[in-house]
């Protein structure tokens, strides 16, 4: 009987360390182990090819991603992170355990970032300006890159002053700690992508260079969002252009005095001095005024034929044009479409 009350009583404290190695276990797996995130669903941890294991170890600490850093550190190591650093950006979920956080780095399963060029970017500063916002690429190896003539010549083959057009317009998804130079040479297959051997032949017939159907191409983009209207506003383009009369191009208007959102052009607007000035320098300005799309680019270079010299939008702002052979005609055109901005009360 003494044997079976002291059998149950070892069965009893058995259970009852059982129940607390569990409990401790879980409490420390739940507390210490896992991510605990204040107020936040999740994290990026963002790791360089510069960093080494203390900077990475300092990173999650600063993040305060654990309430055990000495033991995240402790298995870090024993998991061999420090061989096994990968840069980029990685997004640390709330509740993720201490091994899954490792072996998110360790095995390099990182968050692509997204770039999105378009025509929102009009020029090379805020082109740097976002990929700088977006990468690790900093904006001072971007304007070394640019400010380069020998390394643009060797890498698009186009004027240096107009390297602007060097960047096609779409969606990149790249690493955050993409080098300079893998990042020129997406840029620079989806340049070759686009300028094939028919659009250059296309330009050549043009009598224009790459940049300049580039240049042109931005305006007319600029103008009207429908492929048909851009192909009429291009040829207006280069029958004044053979006219030698001046383009009076309101987008590079918008342009010069940095009024992208202006619905309406005034005659003040008209007197900055700048060499994107249309209204006062005959010709092409001297690089695009935003980034170009390839439905634009094809506008350009299968332009209409046709003998009308101005055109202006129409009354009902629906992305269509009056086009016109005589400034009469045209003068008519646009007082309408004066009238009908003044109705709508849009004065900027």
């Amino acid at each position: 009987m003494a044997k079976k009350k002291g059998f149950t009583s070892m069965l009893i404290w058995f259970s009852i360390i059982m129940f607390i190695g569990a409990f401790g276990y879980i409490y420390l797996n739940k507390v210490f182990f896992k991510t605990h995130l204040k107020n936040k669903t999740y994290t990026y941890i963002y790791i360089t090819k510069r960093d080494s294991f203390e900077d990475v170890i300092e990173k999650i600490n600063d993040e305060a991603i654990f309430k055990e850093p000495e033991a995240f550190e402790w298995l870090a190591k024993e998991m061999n992170l420090a061989d096994n650093l990968h840069a980029g950006k990685f997004k640390i979920l709330n509740g993720m355990s201490m091994r899954q956080v490792i072996n998110l780095i360790k095995f390099d399963k990182q968050e692509k970032v997204k770039l999105v060029y378009n025509y929102q970017i009009h020029d090379l500063e805020e082109f740097i300006s976002y990929t700088d916002n977006k990468l690790a690429i900093t904006s001072e190896e971007l304007e070394e890159f640019v400010s380069n003539e020998n390394k643009l010549k060797d890498y698009f083959n186009l004027d240096p002053d107009n390297c602007f057009a060097m960047i096609t317009p779409g969606t990149y998804e790249v690493g955050w700690a993409i080098e300079l130079e893998e990042l020129l040479n997406l840029l620079k297959e989806k340049y070759h992508q686009v300028w094939n051997s028919a659009r250059l032949s296309q330009a050549k017939k043009m009598g224009l260079k790459v940049s300049e159907v580039i240049t042109l191409a931005s305006i007319v983009q600029s103008e009207s969002a429908f492929k048909r209207e851009q192909e009429k506003i291009a040829g207006v383009y280069l029958n004044r252009i053979k006219k030698n009369m001046p383009l009076q191009a309101d987008p590079t208007l918008k342009f010069a005095n940095k009024n992208f959102e202006a619905q309406r052009i005034l005659n003040e607007d008209k007197k900055i001095k700048s060499p994107y000035n249309t209204y006062k320098i005959k010709g092409l300005p001297p690089g695009p005024i935003c980034l170009v799309n390839q439905q634009a680019i094809n506008a350009t270079l299968n332009y209409i034929q046709h003998d009308f010299l101005y055109f202006c939008a129409k009354p009902e702002l629906n992305g269509l044009s009056d086009f016109s052979t005589t400034y009469d005609q045209h003068r008519k055109y646009a007082t309408t479409y004066q009238e009908s901005l003044s109705r709508k009360k849009i004065n900027r």
